[in-house]
Formats: structure tokens, C-alpha cells, sequence
């Protein structure tokens, strides 16, 4: 008579240890840990978000912290996309990238009329230090928010292509509520950044290479004078844009000229490309069983 006392016990527990199963359970579903820590890095990153001097700096390194619990403590798996082997040079290779890509669509812009730039004046160290500050603690945090988590979580649920294809989306949708956004621009910004950011980090499965990508990017766009997704930009040069918005941005800036969207585009499929070939890609099925 024993057994089925104790049987009855273990599975009619209290209403409150019922509950926190469940919520347990819900917090270590692939949604689950997504949520958890786009809320726990985005408020740690917000409080320095606009600190002065290397403060935002020092919020991105804390949010790098809640992310790396998120994944080991409650989504319980590695998290070796963050792994300091081979980070110096990932951050390299992707800021090479994003050099490339920022330097290759401002030509052509300038060769078609679109731009012409004249020295701002300002001092050189200063207007680096600062620049480059704000766009490191930018990058590292929507990178840890939108390809660390949200990509990696719904790689899990629906595929890697799928995760693309709706991580970019809400990237673009994010950007809606910047400075002079339009349609048009949040669009521009779902398929040239969300798609190229979410191709190369499944293709080296690295938050490194993604973070010294975004970080070049916005980076070089503000040092050459133009807005960085709308916000004006305080850098080493002043640009006059000349034509139309197609060709240069109008006010969005580059992000939202089409020969910028053509060029992440191609980027982006090549990347993907590789990734595929690299094997790195998840297929629905494999997505759902995890990894």
C-alpha cells in the first residue's frame, strides 16, 4: 500500500510547485531563453546606453555576462559563438568585411553624383574615440539581442533560413522608429543588414565575426559624415548629398540607397552560400530536435 501513496504524492503536488515546473519549462524553451535574455541584455546595455566616456563600453562587457548565463544557465547549452579562442581574429575578418562593404557602396555613389565629402575639422583623436566607443557597445549589443538569441532560438524551432528571413524583418522593423525612417528604409535594412548580419553568422558561428561587422559599418559611416541609420553623424568629414533619395538615402543616409541594397544583397547570398556548403545551416527537422 505504499507504492501508490507515494506515487500519488510525487504527481498531485501543490498548485505553486506545479506552477514553477511550468514556468521552468517555459523559460528553457528556445522562446523562453530568447525573451529572458532580450530583456536582461537590453536593460543592462540601456543604463550606459548613453553614458559619457567608455561607460557604454563597460554596459556591452556586462550584457556579454547575461547573455553567457542566459545560454548556460537556463537554455542549457555552450555558447562557443562567444568563446575568446579566435575572437581577435573573427573581429578582424568581420571588420575587414564591413569596411569592404561600406567603402565599395560609398564609391559607387560618389561615382554616380551622389556624394561629395570636404574635411569637417574636428579633432582627429577625439571624434575616433568617441565614435568608436558608441559603435562597439551598439554593435555587441544588437548582435547578442538579434543574433545571438533571437536567431539561435528560432534556428531551433523553424530552420536557419527561416530564423534569417524573420530575424531580418525585425531587424528592419527595429530601425523603424530611427530618425527620419520610412517603409523604405526599414525594408532596405531587413535585406541588406538583417540578411548579411544573420548569413555571416551562420556561416562562422561566430558573435566575434558578426560584432567587428556591424561595428566597421557603423563606424566608417560615421567617421565619412553620413547619418547612420538616420541619426546625424558628428565624424572626420561633411558630406553634401546630391539626387535623389534612391541613390544616396536622402536623410536615412546610406543604408537606405538602393546600389547599398544591392550590394549587401549579393554579400549576403554569398555568405550564405558558403555557410551552406560549410554544412552550418539548419534544416527545419534538425532545427526542432536541437543540437
Amino acid at each position: 500500500m505504499e507504492e501508490p501513496v507515494t506515487a500519488q504524492h510525487r504527481t498531485d503536488g501543490s498548485p505553486g510547485r506545479d506552477g514553477g515546473g511550468r514556468v521552468r519549462r517555459m523559460l528553457r524553451a528556445p522562446l523562453g531563453w530568447m525573451l529572458t535574455g532580450l530583456v536582461g541584455v537590453g536593460l543592462v546595455s540601456g543604463l550606459t546606453a548613453e553614458a559619457p566616456g567608455p561607460l557604454p563600453l563597460l554596459g556591452a562587457v556586462a550584457a556579454l555576462g547575461v547573455y553567457w548565463l542566459i545560454m548556460r544557465r537556463l537554455a542549457h547549452r555552450p555558447a562557443p559563438e562567444i568563446a575568446r579562442r579566435g575572437a581577435g581574429r573573427d573581429l578582424l575578418l568581420g571588420s575587414a568585411l564591413g569596411l569592404g562593404f561600406v567603402l565599395v557602396s560609398t564609391l559607387l555613389i560618389t561615382v554616380f553624383g551622389g556624394y561629395t565629402f570636404s574635411w569637417a575639422g574636428h579633432g582627429f583623436v577625439g571624434v575616433l574615440f568617441r565614435a568608436a566607443v558608441v559603435q562597439a557597445a551598439a554593435a555587441m549589443t544588437e548582435e547578442l539581442m538579434f543574433r545571438g538569441l533571437a536567431l539561435q532560438a528560432l534556428e531551433e524551432l523553424c530552420g536557419s533560413r527561416a530564423a534569417i528571413v524573420i530575424t531580418g524583418l525585425f531587424f528592419g522593423l527595429a530601425h523603424l522608429g530611427a530618425p527620419n525612417a520610412t517603409a523604405w528604409s526599414s525594408l532596405a535594412i531587413a535585406l541588406e543588414a538583417g540578411a548579411m548580419l544573420g548569413a555571416a553568422f551562420l556561416w562562422r558561428r561566430s558573435i566575434w565575426f558578426v560584432v567587428g561587422l556591424h561595428f566597421a559599418w557603423n563606424l566608417t559611416v560615421q567617421l565619412l559624415g553620413i547619418p547612420v541609420s538616420g541619426h546625424p553623424s558628428d565624424g572626420l568629414f561633411t558630406t553634401a548629398a546630391q539626387g535623389g533619395t534612391w541613390l544616396t538615402g536622402g536623410d536615412f543616409g546610406l543604408e537606405s540607397a538602393l546600389l547599398t541594397v544591392v550590394v549587401g544583397v549579393l554579400i549576403a547570398a554569398r555568405l550564405l552560400s558558403l555557410a551552406d556548403r560549410s554544412g552550418r545551416l539548419l534544416s527545419h527537422r534538425s532545427g526542432a530536435r536541437g543540437r
